[in-house]
């Protein structure tokens, strides 16, 4: 692969403490959720980035399926939601993803045809590919 971009955030503290990105537009603190044990708070956690950018790049794949295919999308909304949870295998943790899609306007079959194929052009989707559970739902 020749690289087109490197995105670039450096954490100090982990789960409690900061992500900045290179260029300084990316700037929060870190908590652990109450969820998994923490103080919760006012914050962000690697989940809540992870499931940003999966959003994000998702829909920017299927924007650019449906105008290939002479689609005009309009209010799309994507949710993508990151799961953590214990891993059996070893007692450590793992990540699922449920990317719910609304395509407003758009026939179901079309909509589930165009969500498809932008999971299989995604590139978080292709990162994740076999290595996590991605359900894929298109409301």
């Amino acid at each position: 692969m020749k690289p087109l971009y490197t995105a670039s955030a450096t954490v100090r503290g982990g789960r409690e403490g900061s992500v900045e990105s290179s260029d300084g537009a990316l700037k929060h603190d870190l908590k652990m959720p109450k969820e998994l044990g923490g103080p919760g708070g006012t914050g962000t956690n690697p989940e809540q980035l992870f499931a940003a950018g999966y959003g994000a790049c998702y829909e920017s794949a299927l924007a650019n399926i449906a105008r290939k295919e002479g689609v005009k999308l309009q209010d799309v909304v994507v949710t993508s939601n990151v799961l953590i949870g214990k891993d059996e295998s070893d007692g450590g943790f793992k990540l699922a993803v449920k990317l719910d899609v609304s395509l407003p306007g758009i026939e179901r079959a079309k909509a589930e045809d165009l969500a498809r194929k932008a999971h299989e052009f995604c590139p978080y989707s292709k990162a994740t590919r076999g290595n996590i559970e991605v359900e894929l739902n298109v409301l």
